[in-house]
């Protein structure tokens, strides 16, 4: 539900192609849908500029389905994050229109052609190959959200002639997501040679003393350069949904 949905059914009502009580029968879930395991927010898309987003781990595939076919009714673009692939070829079976992205691990469905709603490019960075999976996570939930994305990969600090000679290209970005593991260094040294907004991921990439992405976690927090904020660790989707936010202002 969008606000594209809702003023069509206005103007059929006014021209009237739609009756009263169709409209109502349209706008009754407007707000939310209980399917008893489930509340979805269909209103989302009106408050927030985009519709709610399915987390798919802990659920059943057959409770993501169900979720992901009243979504549909609905016009909803659709994204889930974190699907194993035995449940999203389950759900592709019943849904080909369905579209799986191996390596983040997400399933999405565009209703219609994405219209580019950010004003620059979002540029997604990661630290080593090892953090692609949410930085693609990131790519992913931006692109879905109608924004221009690049990306840059593997240019952490163990060689950063691989980020210094890339400088060129950090110019072209309005916003940057710089996703890594390890002791989480890569942010700063982007928030240093920036004027744009940095958000930082955390991943639980390391060995022991990484904490399962701990320590890369408060080294951003900790970070000395001014433009860094800190999304949670592995939270791929919240540092694209935000950096979305930021490009469209």
């Amino acid at each position: 539900m969008d606000e594209k949905f809702l003023k069509n059914i206005l103007e059929s009502v006014q021209s009237n192609a739609l009756s009263i009580d169709d409209a109502i029968t349209k706008l009754r879930y407007l707000p939310f849908e209980d399917l008893g395991f489930v509340t979805i927010d269909h209103h989302r898309s009106l408050r927030q500029g985009f519709a709610e987003c399915i987390w798919g781990k802990e659920k059943t595939a057959e409770q993501i389905l169900t979720i992901i076919k009243r979504m549909m009714d609905k016009e909803h673009p659709i994204i889930v994050t974190r699907v194993d692939q035995e449940k999203a070829e389950y759900i592709i079976k019943t849904i080909p229109t369905m579209h799986y992205h191996n390596v983040p691990k997400m399933l999405t469905f565009v209703p219609q052609e994405i219209k580019i709603a950010g004003k620059g490019v979002i540029m997604v960075i990661s630290a080593g190959t090892s953090d692609i999976p949410v930085a693609e996570e990131a790519v992913i939930t931006a692109r879905m959200m109608g924004n221009r994305v690049e990306t840059l990969y593997d240019v952490g600090v163990a060689g950063m002639h691989r980020l210094v000679n890339q400088l060129g290209k950090l110019d072209q970005a309005r916003v940057f997501i710089v996703v890594a593991g390890m002791e989480g260094a890569l942010p700063s040294v982007v928030g240093g040679l920036v004027s744009k907004p940095v958000i930082a991921v955390p991943t639980s990439i390391g060995y022991g003393a990484n904490f399962g992405g701990i320590a890369a976690l408060l080294g951003m927090l900790n970070s000395c350069a001014s433009g860094v904020t800190v999304v949670n660790i592995d939270n791929g989707f919240g540092a694209g949904f935000v950096a979305s936010l930021i490009n469209r202002l």
